[in-house]
């Protein structure tokens, strides 16, 4: 708690100053002079000096009221307040039948593929503060998961909701690529970007997904492709599982962006770092300091104290 102008404080002690300066006031002599044991019937003894003292505080503490008041006693406060970056983000994540195996390390546990891409991707998505992000999930058909939002908060509670089926067990990459260049390219962001990631291969896309990243690059759009699994396709065609990291990468280059290959987990939190430093984020920046003001309260008490000096005034003299 501090002052905005603490020297006005010193205003506290002018009332003192007054009436040890000023002449004191002269009281005119009465127009009838009556008996004193008469006049006493025209007033009550004690009413008139307890009025007169209750006056006088009420005056006192408006006087208080009014100093500090004006000194501007105020509060600190800090907001952590981020302007909007004008990036616009949208995943499209694989959900396919393939992500449910459980080939990841997590906290010393084994867990599915899906399992490691949701509790990194969430983080990833509550640390894009400023940033509107969207979701697209796709399996046999894509859908958009969430429309994108400055809310990142709702789209990582959305992200660690997914379930493997709810968009069927193929992988329509093409598809999902699709459907994220859709939603951006309503968007007026000065920079959209789409992190496609996956862990398998093109099986049911009627479109070609690098002529997809293509026109994605030709509306100003950048891809990133996160090629996810142990086993490339290219290495091992006959592998459970391969992922085609080869058009993964293509699908990048078509597209302006870059692509990162993950065989753990460790590699899939590497990864969301560095597209934070290609793709930084506004959620660093030094909050928003502001100050919570005080003295229209003051001010208040100031006004209803001189109420009630008035209305005492009143009575005495009625």
């Amino acid at each position: 708690m501090t002052l905005a102008a603490p020297w006005l404080l010193i205003l506290l002690p002018l009332p003192l100053v007054l009436l040890r300066l000023l002449p004191p006031r002269r009281v005119g002599a009465g127009a009838l002079c009556l008996p004193p044991a008469i006049a006493a019937a025209f007033r009550t003894a004690e009413a008139a000096p307890v009025r007169r003292h209750a006056r006088l505080i009420a005056l006192g503490v408006a006087w208080i009221a009014l100093v500090a008041a004006l000194a501007g006693p105020r509060q600190e406060r800090v907001l952590d307040i981020v302007p909007a970056s004008g990036r616009d983000i949208v995943l499209a994540l694989d959900l396919s039948g393939s992500m449910e195996r459980e080939d990841f390390s997590m906290n010393g546990q084994t867990v599915s593929r899906l399992a490691a891409v949701q509790g990194v991707a969430a983080d990833f998505v509550r640390g894009r503060a400023g940033d509107r992000v969207g979701l697209v999930v796709f399996g046999d058909r894509a859908y958009v998961a969430a429309s994108p939002t400055h809310d990142v908060t709702s789209v990582a509670q959305v992200i660690d909701g997914l379930q493997i089926g709810v968009s069927g067990k193929a992988t329509a990459i093409a598809d999902g690529l699709g459907l994220a260049i859709r939603r951006l390219r309503e968007r007026d962001a000065r920079s959209r970007v789409i992190l496609l990631l996956s862990d398998g291969q093109d099986t049911t896309g009627m479109v070609d997904p690098v002529a997809a990243a293509q026109a994605a690059r030709n509306l100003g759009m950048r891809v990133y492709t996160i090629a996810l699994g142990p086993a490339d396709l290219a290495d091992d065609p006959k592998a459970r599982d391969a992922v085609d990291a080869e058009t993964l990468r293509r699908i990048a280059e078509a597209a302006g962006g870059e692509t990162f290959r993950v065989r753990t987990t460790d590699d899939l939190q590497a990864v969301t770092a560095a597209i934070d430093q290609l793709e930084p984020s506004l959620a660093a920046m030094p909050p928003v300091r502001t100050w919570r003001s005080y003295w229209p309260w003051l001010a208040a008490l100031a006004a209803l104290c001189l109420g009630v000096a008035m209305f005492l005034h009143a009575r005495e003299t009625a």
